[in-house]
């Protein structure tokens, strides 16, 4: 049977479903499988994906690549996951995310809660958690001074349990994380339930789950908020590892090839004159190298003629021009495959119009919409839940925040010249408000207006008056 080259299992992606919390948290033994899967099945290639972004990429850092010792072995990483990533993460989240209410008091209630917890970086920040893992997770709490937070948490140590039925419904967060407790390595799960949070403790193998603490809280629902990067939770650079992975081999196997040049066979075809019956031949050789100087006698043949004399180094030849070609071929399935636009591409750099680059950024943009339709939902949960605990505290109605409107904006080049030709060409055909509405720049309509009309007030006068002169 040949052996399975996939990367990850499909136990690394699978979503956890139970039937109720109530079910989940009277059979611990239960919600320990789980939490061991996660452990030993999804960190992994969390883990992984993790180490990519930071440029550890792993299939290159390990093992061994050359037979024999002597040779180079450079291990090149080229960190395009972080390319992809934050490309990514800047066109979609470079502009803030706009919350808004159609009630200024409500609008400015949402304003103060965005400011206090940096929404700005907490909605980046998420974003490229969805962008590295395929998800990202984020807590909303009561902080001590009573005001409502949230902040990020890592992937890596949370996870989310939704109910069976079609709705898939969240019943359950799931926290875990290994602390050394009382000169021991104990590992704390906090179970965050729609009422409340029970923290157990246990061995650092995962087993014999004790309750250690239980406490109420007021957000009517689950206060760890899911953030999905699209249906299949895989992250943005996750189907391009094996081309990356070729890639590092590629210019590695290049640095190698530069170093072993160097480092070359000599062969001698002849006798060197070693001037002397008890002078070593390697290191009359090594002499005669550092010279500059090689002098060697021809052998007679069997004929009585001196054979030729030859002196040359050997090395595994290299087809450097095909390789740079592969290298490209790659480069580009990367960014194809991606999404992602090469910047550093002559074809895409220059002086473009707006509409030609839209066209190079339209695969980007069909990512752009899906990752926005994903962001929003979890978005709008995380006001859900923060309405809900002002409810109960009357800072704020029930239901209020259900009406938020979330607008994104791609952080985009604008051509504002090309915007500008566009505006001057359109004298005489639009009014002059929707031309000025059409400047790629916020200006103020109404004042503008004012100071058109005041113009041509000015402008008559000013012929009248000359009229009368005359």
């Amino acid at each position: 049977m040949a052996e399975n080259k996939q990367r990850f299992s499909k136990e690394a992606n699978k979503t956890y479903t139970y039937k109720d919390a109530d079910s989940l948290l009277a059979n611990l033994g239960d919600l320990t499988e789980i939490v061991n899967h996660h452990l030993s099945n999804q960190v992994s290639r969390l883990s992984e994906l993790d180490d990519y972004y930071l440029g550890n990429n792993r299939t290159i850092l390990n093992g061994d690549r050359r037979k024999e010792e002597h040779m180079a072995d450079h291990r090149a990483t080229h960190n395009h996951a972080r390319y992809v990533s934050q490309f990514i993460v800047g066109y979609l989240t470079g502009s803030p995310i706009e919350v808004m209410h159609n009630e200024q008091k409500v609008q400015d209630t949402i304003s103060y809660i965005n400011d206090i917890n940096n929404a700005d970086a907490i909605n980046s920040e998420l974003t490229l958690d969805c962008s590295v893992y395929g998800r990202a997770y984020e807590l909303i709490f009561r902080s001590q001074d009573d005001e409502t937070r949230f902040t990020l948490l890592s992937p890596l140590e949370t996870f989310v349990i939704y109910d069976d039925t079609v709705e898939q419904k969240a019943i359950a967060g799931i926290r875990h994380r290994t602390l050394l407790i009382d000169g021991e390595n104990t590992l704390i799960v906090e179970v965050y339930t729609n009422s409340k949070i029970y923290t157990y403790h246990a061995n650092e193998d995962g087993s014999d789950y004790k309750l250690v603490d239980e406490k109420a809280h007021y957000f009517d629902g689950v206060p760890i908020n899911e953030y999905q990067n699209n249906r299949f939770r895989q992250g943005d650079f996750e189907n391009v590892l094996n081309l990356i992975d070729l890639y590092d081999a590629s210019q590695s196997d290049l640095a190698n090839y530069s170093q072993d040049l160097q480092d070359a066979m000599l062969v001698i075809k002849g006798r060197l004159d070693l001037m002397g019956d008890n002078v070593d031949p390697v290191q009359r050789a090594k002499e005669m190298k550092q010279a500059n100087i090689l002098y060697m006698e021809p052998e007679m043949g069997t004929d009585g003629k001196e054979d030729n004399v030859d002196a040359r180094y050997i090395y595994k030849q290299y087809d450097v021009a095909g390789m740079e070609a592969y290298k490209t071929r790659l480069t580009n399935d990367i960014h194809k495959f991606t999404n992602v636009p090469n910047m550093n591409d002559e074809k895409f750099a220059g002086t473009q119009s707006g509409e030609s680059m839209k066209y190079k950024l339209f695969g980007l943009e069909q990512v752009r919409a899906s990752k926005e339709r994903y962001f929003k939902r979890s978005m709008k949960n995380r006001y859900r839940l923060i309405n809900n605990i002002m409810a109960t505290g009357s800072e704020l109605p029930k239901d209020t925040l259900n009406n938020i409107s979330i607008e994104f904006t791609p952080n985009f080049p604008k051509n504002t010249k090309e915007q500008i030709d566009i505006f001057n060409s359109l004298g005489g055909e639009v009014s002059n408000e929707t031309a000025l509405s059409l400047l790629p720049y916020e200006i103020d309509i109404e004042a503008e207006k004012k100071c058109l009309s005041e113009e041509q007030e000015n402008r008559r006068q000013t012929s009248s008056y000359m009229d009368v002169e005359s």
